[in-house]
């Protein structure tokens, strides 16, 4: 086997015990990472700085929580990277952006994700601002996980969700999350009065999706663009945030189009959709070929293309996704990039991290914890109130939201166990919690 053969056959290695990546040649020759760049972070490894045999040093894996964002840094994580169709290695298009003043930012919410959000731990008072692309379900299916489960687990906050119009107002954001709320009635109607209720509320804001880099959100020093895209129908987006003097870049879906080249020029991070390769659509998703021609290129953004549009807008560091990330696909996804780009490069995975300053790009991977609970509360919360169910059963229309006389005829008696739980809770807390009084079916 000749040395370029050997190099190009790449080797699987554990990182910190809590992740893997692959090895391949370099245009120079040597051996590269994918994810990994040469760059400041590559001059600094050949200093050779006093290290403690008993302090900590840098970690070459990022433990959520356990770093600080400096005021000038953003921090991009990835939340779901994968195709249409979910698996428990790739959730499906979900980013979140995390900036130095504090600020939080969701970038599509798609199936699957809500569950690698939750492994950051992070309060969900700061996860409350969502941007949508489009409303295929891999771009926006985990919202109402996001919406209950986030206000569940401590958000009492609304949930702010932007996203496009449609050619209709029915193909529109507004429309679809108006009949996802409708959807939720009865999930919503059965937490009334039983939890705090602040956070089940969404504020939408659908914007027109024709908008040519014109700013939707501008708060705290943070602005957000919106610009067209080219996916399935009218009425997909992609957008750009500025702060501080950084860009970061997301196409959520689209064909490659003049709006992403012009406004996507020479910024920071640029997260752009990577299909697939053809063949493996055919092979592995057992499209045919037909199918896998047309979505393959037409629909979704070729490896060739990406490393077109790339070699264009030239970012200081390119991010391919939408990809199941193999260890038998993604060289081929790898080698069709670089035959049309050979700048800095990441082939992204669930996890992946990137931390963005003016003077650096690191790339890491995250080792969360999948056994997580609710995360610490950002703001107080406030027992049940039980003008919250009256509410509740005015916006449905219906005299009352308790049991009907069929359903309380039907409780059985367990009083004996479940008062004392009250009567020890009153003790150890130092509050009356009297027992709720049964009424009796007519």
């Amino acid at each position: 086997m000749n040395r370029r053969k050997r190099l190009l056959k790449y080797s699987v290695y554990l990182a910190a015990g809590v992740t893997f990546g692959i090895w391949l040649a370099a245009p120079n020759g040597g051996l590269k990472m994918l994810g990994d760049t040469f760059g400041p972070s590559m001059a600094l490894a050949q200093e050779t700085p006093e290290v403690s045999p008993v302090k900590a040093r840098e970690r070459d894996t990022y433990y959520p929580n356990s770093e600080d964002l400096k005021p000038d840094e953003m921090r991009v994580i990835a939340c779901g990277t994968g195709m249409p169709t979910t698996r428990a290695a790739q959730a499906a298009a979900c980013f979140l952006v995390e900036l130095g003043n504090g600020d939080k930012f969701l970038f599509d919410i798609g199936s699957g994700s809500a569950e690698r959000i939750s492994s950051l731990q992070i309060p969900y008072n700061y996860l409350d601002k969502v941007f949508i692309g489009h409303l295929h379900t891999d771009h926006f299916g985990a919202l109402h996980d996001l919406f209950i489960g986030g206000a569940l687990m401590g958000r009492n906050v609304p949930l702010r969700v932007w996203g496009p119009s449609g050619a209709v107002p029915e193909l529109g954001t507004a429309y679809a999350l108006d009949r996802m709320q409708e959807m939720l009635s009865w999930d919503l109607a059965g937490r009334a009065g039983n939890i705090d209720f602040r956070g089940y509320v969404m504020d939408v804001t659908e914007f027109d999706y024709k908008l040519e880099n014109e700013p939707i959100y501008e708060e705290n020093g943070v602005v957000i663009r919106t610009f067209p895209a080219i996916h399935s129908i009218d009425g997909s987006v992609s957008y750009a945030l500025e702060w501080n003097d950084l860009k970061f870049v997301f196409s959520s879906d689209t064909y490659p189009n003049k709006w992403f080249v012009e406004y996507a020029k020479d910024a920071d991070l640029v997260i752009h959709e990577c299909f697939i390769a053809v063949p493996e659509l055919v092979s592995k998703m057992k499209f045919t070929p037909e199918s896998a021609l047309q979505v393959g290129t037409q629909v979704h953004t070729a490896p060739e293309a990406f490393g077109k549009v790339m070699s264009e807008i030239k970012p200081r560091m390119a991010v391919a996704y939408h990809f199941f990330n193999d260890f038998d696909t993604v060289t081929g996804v790898y080698e069709r990039i670089r035959s049309t780009y050979d700048g800095p490069l990441s082939l992204s995975e669930d996890f992946m991290v990137w931390n963005v300053t003016k003077d650096d790009i690191r790339v890491r991977m995250a080792a969360t914890e999948e056994r997580t609970w609710s995360p610490p509360l950002a703001a107080p919360a406030e027992p049940p109130n039980v003008d919250d169910k009256t509410a509740m059963a005015e916006k449905l229309g219906v005299e009352t939201l308790d049991f009907s006389d069929f359903v309380a005829g039907g409780v059985w008696d367990v009083e004996d166990v479940l008062r004392p739980i009250y009567e020890q809770a009153s003790e150890a807390l130092g509050q009356d919690f009297p027992y709720p009084e049964k009424s009796e079916p007519k």
